[in-house]
């Protein structure tokens, strides 16, 4: 089930976010995601629209957030990779929410592929993220 996060969550999700990074993101360092890590915590999750998707047992797997039109974050606990939970969140806020635009880590070629096969095609690239740092980005938005 899909539902919107709670504040009380967001500890989890900063956990998830943590466990899918180290699984996907195996050019970042441990600076890196000490970095982030706060970040993530104490800002990111409070500057986008969230969704959570929820097990039988409201054991959150996976989550979304999302900014006007663009998907800002999409992470998924590791185990759960390939169960098809990040396909029904963004498929969720394609539909609910207009999402067509979303940015990803080039260096990062299964979730490049996971969007490219749901539809999203590479419109632009940036050499550095948003703080400068030495990893590109691919903008991509959905081919319909």
């Amino acid at each position: 089930m899909i539902i919107e996060a709670k504040e009380n969550e967001y500890k989890i999700l900063t956990e998830i976010w943590e466990d899918s990074v180290r699984a996907t993101h195996t050019f970042l360092e441990e600076t890196n995601i000490n970095f982030f890590r706060p970040k993530i915590l104490n800002e990111y999750l409070y500057a986008v629209k969230l969704y959570v998707y929820k097990d039988e047992f409201g054991n959150i797997l996976g989550f979304i957030g999302i900014d006007e039109n663009k998907v800002e974050m999409l992470f998924i606990k590791s185990k759960y990779f390939k169960k098809g939970i990040g396909k029904k969140l963004l498929e969720y806020v394609i539909k609910n929410h207009n999402i067509n635009e979303l940015d990803v880590n080039e260096q990062n070629p299964n979730a490049v592929n996971f969007y490219k096969y749901l539809g999203f095609e590479v419109i632009n690239r940036s050499e550095k993220d948003g703080f400068g740092k030495p990893f590109p980005l691919l903008h991509m938005k959905l081919n319909i």
